[in-house]
């Protein structure tokens, strides 16, 4: 059987599969935020008519598959599978969505890599001929986080200069076989678990900004490239800390990014006048800035090619309380513009 991977860590795509559709669902503090008119809902109360913030953040991922599907044109029954995951434990946002939605369910679970890690799995079904339409699906909520990783927001607690600010928001992106669209999926790296035994869970960045370099540099091995054969590279929410700590690595590494073509979502959802210290995270965070500004510009030809890799702190209540380090994870995939639009 022809090999379908290139170098050690990347996946090639045959069919290229075409990003259909993209929605993205964000809190009030986001709404107010540098991306405000490029998001499809924004929310008016933070627990969104609910009853919890746990609730809060299932309604919203639903809201986000649910206005997706519209935009695609496309029914509930016609999605052969839903890949996706939250920071709750036992991913419940996404459980509680796919319960509502009835379709065959993968959760997924990689932290803040969760949206690249499911627009990689998508693409691996829809390219293997597994599924003709997937559905790829993430959300974070501030208030769901703090509470189960930190401390509740009622305690008070004072924020540390590295921390960052997980975003309330949700995105949804179909992958299809059967649509064609000018956004397609050619390749994909897949990362590995990396830890520089970062221990404060209050300064993220570190702790994923060792696989992010980790991943890119097998990225550009695997396939030959540089930073210079893309329009733009984005990670995920490495935030100011984290980025800054990126740049570093891959200069070590002999990939120096290049300033003008190289930008970290978790510095672009909040207003600068909000204090967020070293900027945003959450699975939300890179999914709302991919669908809200990213997949326009690719979709209009701005930009030819870009790498989006989301990067995630694979930490948990109990290994942090029992004094362990928290290991990182990056997963990134190519975008590219098609310009028929077809296959």
């Amino acid at each position: 059987m022809k090999s379908l991977k290139i170098g050690k860590q990347t996946i090639r795509f045959l069919s290229a599969p075409s990003l259909v559709a993209a929605a993205s669902v964000v809190g009030p503090k986001e709404g107010r935020g540098p991306l405000s008119q490029h998001y499809d809902i924004i929310l008016d109360d933070p627990i969104n008519h609910t009853e919890s913030y746990e609730m809060a953040e299932h309604t919203m991922l639903l809201q986000a598959c649910k206005h997706c599907l519209t935009k695609a044109n496309m029914q509930e029954e016609q999605i052969d599978l839903i890949l996706g995951g939250d920071l709750l434990n036992q991913i419940l946002s996404t459980t509680l969505t796919a319960r509502e939605l009835q379709r065959p369910f993968i959760g997924l679970y990689g932290a803040c890599s969760t949206m690249a890690e499911s627009l990689l799995m998508g693409s691996i079904c829809v390219d293997g001929g597994y599924a003709e339409n997937a559905l790829c699906a993430v959300s974070s909520h501030y208030c769901t986080a703090e509470r189960q990783f930190r401390y509740p927001l009622e305690y008070g607690n004072q924020r540390t200069p590295a921390a960052q600010w997980t975003v309330t928001g949700a995105g949804a992106f179909l992958i299809s076989h059967t649509q064609h669209s000018p956004v397609c999926i050619p390749c994909g790296t897949i990362g590995k678990v990396m830890d520089y035994q970062i221990k404060d869970a209050n300064n993220m960045g570190a702790a994923m900004a060792p696989a992010a370099a980790d991943t890119l540099a097998a990225h550009f091995q695997d396939t030959g490239r540089t930073p210079k054969d893309y329009d733009h590279i984005f990670s995920g929410d490495l935030g100011k800390v984290g980025s800054d700590l990126l740049k570093n690595l891959m200069k070590q590494k002999g990939y120096a990014l290049i300033e003008d073509n190289y930008t970290d979502c978790g510095l672009m959802v909040f207003d600068p006048k909000d204090d967020v210290h070293a900027g945003a995270s959450g699975c939300g965070c890179s999914a709302v800035v991919l669908s809200a500004y990213i997949l326009d510009k690719i979709r209009i030809g701005a930009w030819k090619r870009v790498l989006f890799m989301a990067t995630g702190a694979l930490m948990s209540t109990t290994s942090s309380q029992q004094g362990e380090s928290i290991p990182g994870i990056a997963h990134a995939i190519v975008l590219e513009h098609r310009e028929d639009g077809m296959k």
